[in-house]
């Protein structure tokens, strides 16, 4: 298993912030890995919600079984991954102070996740470390892009 955490400030107050990221469906307009996300529940927030998410990492494409488990109003979202990668996932927004007091949001971006034998188990893990860190930071550059 791997674990990879990604953070950036979001030049916005936590609660407007939160009131992006809850959207799930729109993830995939600031996640360049994330191709179409499907509900697979009549929810669309709050733990127990399930979605199909279309992922593709250069040739590699998965399609994510994903459940929330975890949902902090304003604060946290977590997720399981029940697809061929598995793991946990996790969204955590902090309220912080910027250098003219006005207020942004820290968000922190974690996952483990385990590989398939067939993505070289251990070593692919090993080997994918950077490749979705940097995506990830990437991806969070793009999300405090829209504020």
């Amino acid at each position: 298993m791997i674990t990879i955490s990604v953070s950036t400030v979001v030049p916005a107050k936590q609660s407007v912030v939160w009131e992006d990221l809850r959207h799930i469906k729109s993830h995939v307009e600031w996640m360049s890995d994330a191709e179409s996300i499907s509900f697979t529940t009549d929810t669309t927030e709050g733990v127990g919600t399930r979605f199909d998410c279309v992922t593709r990492l250069g040739p590699l494409r998965l399609d994510d079984k994903v459940e929330v488990t975890e949902w902090q109003e304003a604060a946290v979202m977590g997720i399981r991954h029940e697809g061929l990668v598995t793991g946990v996932g996790r969204f955590r927004l902090q309220s912080v102070t910027a250098d003219n007091d006005e207020q942004h949001t820290h968000f922190e971006w974690s996952e483990t996740l385990r590989f398939p034998w067939w993505m070289g188990g251990v070593a692919g893990e090993f080997v994918a470390r950077p490749v979705l860190s940097a995506v990830w930071k990437r991806n969070l550059s793009r999300f405090a892009a829209r504020f």
